[in-house]
């Protein structure tokens, strides 16, 4: 079952009636946060109705609560103490005993239980819920009126953590937080249209692969490497689809953690990195004066369009062996990036400004190279106007690594798309 669009038009008017004088791009990460904190204590009530035979959390926590800490990080990653569920603070808010701290309490508790094997999945992932924050309200009693606002309003939102239903009101409220937010919410987001295409050639006669794993080097939101991941017949396997991705602002980042999370990847399936692709390699890269990268089957990215960037002394980076890109425009050094972790039998898809088709000097000498050596398979031009961060046209570029055909397949879906250019 779909989350209808009126339910989904509800949610966001509701929201809006709610956020008081927060600019949406700050006010995301409050209702995300209260969103996932909901999610992770439902997730874990779950778990307890299955495991506790008849016994409560609260008395086994005080029997023995590093054993009971334990037993909870050892299947979940992460440990909610009794009194701190969301469903505790609903209840706190109907016999008038909620305050702000207990919510603040909850958070340094979460972060303080998670096991160290889910440190790089759950540590932080609320820092961006700034609580004493003035814009909450004045004083401990105007924000705590706030934060009852929106845990009774996510309250009302009916939600199988075990469905997809959770992961779509995620999906629309980003894309709805990027339409609102200016320009800026573009970095996070790729279109779901967009993302289904790459996808879809991505896993195309693939489908059935018992074991794939994908990379997404600027991360965003998450969206490419789940929707690339939906498209596999095991998605929902534990274990089956791996899911890498780096992401260097850190609220994006944890947008991405939540998100996947709340699609129901399971958090030892994530291995997300908060850095700076370009300027540091990974997964893995030079490890003891040794290249160690790590290949992926499926290798996709919408990075930032011509960013500056410090190609100062690259030469002998072996991502960059095809050249480098010239300091006012990393495009094609985030594709040689994408082209260098991929597996010999992998494919990628990266969307990428429409000059790289036919720019010169450093990025000509590149491109060149990249069709002398057959890595472009395709290009798939798209109209401008299509993302919020910018107007400019578009084009998705499909490469793979050992590819001997000479051919490029072109598909233009946009007026005036050119020919490639050598």
């Amino acid at each position: 079952m779909a989350l209808t669009a009126e339910k989904k038009a509800m949610i966001w008017k509701t929201l809006n009636d709610t956020r008081g004088k927060i600019e949406p791009s700050e006010y995301k990460n409050y209702i995300f946060g209260i969103m996932f904190y909901k999610f992770l204590s439902e997730k874990a009530q779950t778990w307890l109705s299955g495991v506790l035979r008849g016994e409560t959390w609260t008395s086994v926590w005080s029997q023995d609560a590093q054993r009971a800490a334990e037993f909870m990080q050892k299947d979940l990653g992460y440990v909610i103490q009794p009194g701190e569920m969301f469903s505790d603070w609903k209840t706190a808010i109907n016999e008038d005993k909620f305050n702000v701290m207990m919510v603040s309490d909850a958070l340094v508790h979460f972060d303080q239980g998670i096991s160290q094997e889910a440190k790089p999945d759950f540590a932080g992932i609320f820092a961006d819920m700034d609580l004493t924050s003035s814009r909450l309200g004045a004083n401990a009693q105007t924000r705590t009126a706030t934060l009852i606002d929106w845990i009774e309003l996510l309250d009302k939102i009916e939600l199988d953590t075990q469905n997809d239903l959770l992961g779509d009101l995620y999906e629309y409220l980003i894309g709805m937080f990027q339409a609102n937010s200016g320009n800026k919410a573009g970095e996070f987001y790729t279109p779901h249209q967009v993302s289904d295409i790459m996808a879809q050639i991505l896993t195309a006669g693939r489908e059935n692969q018992e074991e794939y794993t994908l990379y997404d080097p600027a991360l965003g939101s998450g969206s490419l490497l789940l929707t690339t991941g939906s498209h596999m017949q095991r998605a929902g396997v534990r274990g089956a689809i791996k899911y890498y991705g780096q992401e260097i602002i850190t609220t994006t980042y944890n947008l991405a953690r939540m998100n996947l999370m709340m699609h129901g990847v399971e958090y030892n399936d994530i291995n997300l990195r908060n850095a700076d692709t370009l300027n540091g390699d990974w997964p893995d890269g030079v490890l003891d004066g040794v290249d160690s990268p790590r290949m992926f089957d499926a290798v996709m990215a919408n990075p930032p369009y011509s960013l500056k960037w410090d190609n100062t002394d690259r030469e002998d980076d072996p991502r960059f062996k095809m050249g480098v890109a010239p300091k006012s425009k990393a495009d094609y050094a985030f594709l040689l990036h994408c082209l260098y972790h991929l597996k010999a039998d992998g494919r990628m898809a990266i969307v990428l400004p429409h000059g790289v088709l036919f720019r010169g000097a450093a990025e000509g000498r590149i491109r060149k190279e990249l069709l002398e050596s057959h890595n472009i398979a395709g290009v798939i031009g798209l109209p401008a106007n299509l993302f919020t961060n910018t107007s400019i046209p578009t084009a998705i570029l499909v490469l793979e690594k050992n590819r001997t055909a000479d051919n490029v397949l072109f598909i233009d879906a946009s007026k005036g798309f050119g020919k490639l250019q050598v």
